[in-house]
């Protein structure tokens, strides 16, 4: 090795000289930001004493001697004996070449682990490595769109090396002019085997060599997300299995060139395996999901299958192989029947199945949603999206099949009416604690002869969104089944006035803590001062959102009652100064997120009220408030300098 510094004659390594022989080839340098995981220590400047020349003289540079005049082979087993990882960092800011001569040297390959070399402190470094590489302190890096560079990702390689260690990785969209390619994920397979968790959405430039360098150098991965990769096929993934014993979440999405021999190595190679994730994958279909649940059925805890080409055999296999399976989400599955429902109800496999979500599945009717209630006693919560076909019938029978169900949603469901919501109430028994009801267009105000019936106090949550048939009436007889709810939100409902919402309010016996009322613009301060004044000892969170009808009455009673709000929404409101002014005075409110998002009586007259508001507050939202102006606002950001303002 000492015949390498020898090569400029005199026996003398020099520091000092030229990186390059014409220093005008700027081109050759990298021009880093300030981001970039490489280390630069500062230096002198050094001083450079041109020599006289003579007439007589030639004006002809001499060439100064130099490291880059060193085939790459030489200068690999230079940077390889580097002693830290800082050095290195440094050496990787002097070109592009160099950069790309660390990045391709392999963390066993380096002096300091190699085993084979001697050193003193070999055996001390090797610890330190293993300890930190086993430790739960890594770096996280993530780049977006133009960031997402070869050179980049050789940054972090060599940089990420002394600052911890990389643990997270996230490369999201494509450089169009120099994207990532194989071998930027090469560069991170050679430096970073601490590397547990890789996300790859939108990189069309990757593909099974990256992925596979990966697999041979980052042993201990444990999460693979991959979105929109279509040159990444079975082959990298197969590696992926067998070299990453430690994989527990694998999500594949939208990756036209992945199919059933995937899922079948990692169910077979991986047994750590907890949750996967597939969604609109055309070459998946039911041997690869046969296949993966027969193999690791016993440890899948979370899957979600949609928009895949799979038949009621497979459900029928989740049904009798998914003993471990707690999280099940299924959508888009337009190839499924009710018989596939039936039979994976039946097939006593999901005993341990707590979270149930359907989504646009054509197949859910009376018999499967029966055969769900009984197959999977455990289940607490239950969310149906989209369900076409869904009838009342068909829900009232699984709510008085279910014996541990806890929480229900439905969204989207138009063969749902009045009957079947109130069938809800009347046969949930004492287990129901939340129903959401969000753009089921089938529940409509009719007058219904609700039979007599003990209030149903266990229902604590009850959300009704964006259903424009809901009025008075529906919400007359809510008030009287459940006087438990401590959380409710009336979104959209432009059927709700005082008349019903008032006594709902006062038949409320539990008190109430989140209150949401977006968009019922028929609702005046009658009803919401009483929510106010009735349960404002325990209230929360209030949001009127669009109450256009809601004045400053309100806001004095929310001061005399309501010692507990946090949050406070009274955008596109009747609130004028002299409520904010009210607001101010209260000594016992102590509000953290105050939004008065287009309420045009709002003027500049409120500063002083929102400077003495804001010393508590977190969040601040004056939006299209027209009578702010912009010297005002510069104020308030300058005296809330601790509050987010939105403006």
């Amino acid at each position: 090795m000492c015949k390498v510094f020898d090569y400029c004659g005199n026996g003398a390594f020099c520091s000092q000289g030229a990186s390059h022989t014409n220093p005008k080839k700027s081109s050759l340098f990298l021009s880093l930001e300030q981001n970039v995981d490489v280390y630069f220590p500062s230096r002198k400047r050094i001083r450079v004493t041109a020599p006289f020349v003579t007439a007589c003289e030639s004006f002809e540079q001499k060439k100064q001697p130099s490291i880059e005049v060193l085939p790459d082979e030489c200068l690999f087993e230079i940077f390889r004996r580097l002693p830290s990882g800082q050095e290195r960092s440094a050496c990787a800011c002097v070109s592009k070449r160099w950069l790309t001569l660390l990045s391709s040297i392999r963390r066993d390959e380096t002096f300091a682990s190699n085993p084979n070399m001697p050193s003193e402190s070999n055996g001390v470094e090797g610890e330190a490595e293993a300890r930190d590489i086993e430790g739960e302190g890594y770096l996280t890096r993530c780049l977006d769109g133009q960031k997402a560079t070869d050179v980049r990702l050789a940054a972090i390689s060599v940089g990420t090396a002394s600052r911890g260690r990389l643990g997270k990785l996230s490369i999201r969209g494509n450089n169009p002019c120099r994207g990532v390619t194989d071998a930027g994920l090469e560069a991170i397979a050679r430096g970073c085997p601490s590397l547990r968790d890789l996300s790859l959405w939108n990189v069309s430039s990757v593909g099974d060599e990256g992925l596979s360098e990966i697999a041979h150098g980052c042993h201990l991965l444990e999460k693979l997300d991959l979105c929109q990769c279509p040159a990444i096929t079975d082959k990298s993934l197969l590696d992926i299995a067998k070299n990453c014993p430690n994989l527990t979440s694998l999500t594949i999405d939208s990756c036209s060139n992945i199919g059933n021999e995937s899922l079948l190595a990692v169910g077979r190679y991986c047994p750590n395996l907890k949750l996967v994730a597939v969604k609109n994958c055309p070459l998946i279909g039911d041997q690869g999901i046969a296949g993966l649940f027969s193999s690791a059925g016993h440890v899948l805890t979370k899957v979600k299958l949609q928009a895949l080409n799979i038949s009621d055999i497979s459900l029928a296999v989740i049904g009798h192989y998914g003993i471990a399976v707690t999280d099940l989400a299924l959508g888009g599955l337009q190839s499924v029947n009710e018989r596939g429902f039936w039979v994976m109800g039946n097939g006593q496999g999901l005993q341990k199945l707590k979270s149930l979500t359907i989504s646009a599945c054509n197949g859910v009717g009376e018999l499967g949603l029966e055969a769900l209630s009984k197959g999977c006693p455990n289940l607490k919560l239950f969310c149906l999206q989209k369900c076409a076909v869904l009838s009342d019938n068909a829900l009232v029978a699984f709510i008085k099949a279910s014996v541990s169900l806890e929480n229900l949603q439905l969204e989207e469901c138009h063969r749902i009416t009045q009957a079947g919501f109130f069938g809800i109430l009347l046969n949930c028994g004492k287990k129901l604690k939340s129903l959401s009801l969000v753009n089921c267009f089938g529940v409509k105000d009719l007058t219904y002869a609700c039979p007599l019936a003990a209030p149903y106090k266990s229902l604590q949550s009850l959300v009704i969104r964006n259903c424009p048939g809901v009025g008075n009436a529906t919400i007359a007889v809510v008030g009287k089944l459940c006087p438990e709810l401590t959380h409710l939100e009336l979104s959209g409902l432009l059927g709700i006035t005082d008349e019903g919402l008032f006594p709902f309010v006062q038949n409320c016996i539990a008190s109430l803590v989140e209150v949401n009322l977006t968009g019922c613009v028929n609702v005046t301060d009658k009803s919401v001062s009483a929510i106010a004044e009735l349960h404002g000892g325990t209230l929360e969170s209030l949001i009127i959102d669009g109450c256009r009808h809601v004045t400053d009455a309100t806001l004095v009673e929310i001061s005399n009652s309501c010692w507990l709000l946090d949050e406070l929404d009274v955008s596109k409101c009747g609130i004028t100064d002299s409520g904010i002014a009210i607001l101010a005075s209260a000594v016992q409110l102590s509000l953290q997120i105050l939004s008065l998002s287009g309420c045009p009586l709002v003027s500049d007259k409120s500063l002083p009220f929102l400077h003495e508001l804001g010393q508590n507050l977190q969040g601040l939202n004056i939006q299209h408030c027209l009578g702010i102006s912009s010297s005002t606002l510069d104020v308030l950001v300058e005296q809330l300098w601790r509050c987010d303002i939105l403006s």
